[in-house]
């Protein structure tokens, strides 16, 4: 009777093994359910005086880690001077190329922001080696976005070409190149050539603005991110575009006295950015 009374036990027992297996799993379940999508994160309104608020902490920052500042300054005063070069060889693609300051600026300042990162955390201090290892962690996806913006630069390469080739019968001399670009006659050229360059640095700036911060702090794939930057653009134009407009005018004066105006501006900007992200993008909830 005791034999007969465990062979029913065992079927009976199953059933609530299952229920209570799948009821284990259930709330996981509902719980990634009820995650919010990085498409739908709530992103902040701005105001006008916003940029300026990120550029008085990018440079608390700078201040606070000034050798780590000062190394990625001189990675920028040697891009400027790489620049400057192609100017002197290949001026064609002098516009193109100086995307490299878009397209290799935000991922060199992978260390800015892992360094701001660690000053806004108590108890820990940046440094210059855990910042030159900012961009292990998401490797793959940074690799992806970076080949997105180069395949954006290459075609910023090939329009400017096209403008070049259709302005003039033969390449400018290296000699009077400057007067000849600036010349009068060449208004056509000048505008058409600053049109396409705004448009494809618009491109890239929309894309990646706030893009690569949120890689490296989230670790969310490259689509997200750039999205999201896309939409943080589209909610608040205006900031944005004042924003970019800052950006280029601080990096254009830091060029001015043989690029030394880098060794500070690229850092503070590339600190500045990551608060921009800080400031849009609400923080990660434990």
């Amino acid at each position: 009777m005791a034999e007969a009374l465990q062979a029913h036990a065992v079927p009976a027992s199953a059933p609530e093994a299952e229920t209570a297996e799948t009821t284990d799993e259930r709330p996981d379940a509902e719980a990634e359910a009820r995650a919010p999508s990085v498409f739908s994160l709530p992103l902040a309104t701005l105001s006008a005086g916003d940029p300026l608020r990120w550029l008085k902490r990018g440079w608390d920052d700078f201040r606070r880690c000034p050798r780590i500042g000062l190394f990625y300054g001189l990675c920028f005063f040697l891009m400027g001077h790489a620049l400057l070069a192609v100017f002197q060889n290949a001026p064609a693609y002098v516009l193109a190329l100086s995307a490299g300051f878009l397209l290799m600026g935000p991922f060199l300042c992978l260390g800015l922001y892992d360094a701001s990162k660690a000053l806004q955390t108590q108890d820990h201090r940046p440094s210059l080696r855990a910042s030159l290892q900012a961009w292990r962690s998401t490797k793959g996806t940074m690799a992806i976005f970076a080949g997105v913006l180069l395949i954006l630069e290459m075609l910023w390469g090939r329009a400017s070409l096209v403008v070049f080739a259709v302005s003039f019968n033969t390449m400018p001399e290296k000699a009077n190149i400057l007067a000849m670009l600036i010349d009068p006659e060449n208004i056509g050229f000048l505008v058409t050539y600053t049109v396409v360059g705004a448009v494809f640095a618009g491109l890239i700036f929309t894309t990646s603005v706030i893009s690569i911060p949120m890689i490296m702090d989230r670790q969310v794939d490259a689509i997200s991110a750039g999205l999201t930057s896309i939409r943080a653009c589209l909610q608040n134009p205006g900031v944005m575009l004042l924003w970019g407009a800052l950006i280029t005018g601080i990096i254009l004066l830091a060029m001015l006295p043989v690029f030394l105006g880098l060794f500070v501006a690229g850092p503070v900007i590339g600190h500045a950015t990551w608060h921009a992200y800080r400031h849009i993008v609400p923080a990660p909830t434990v």
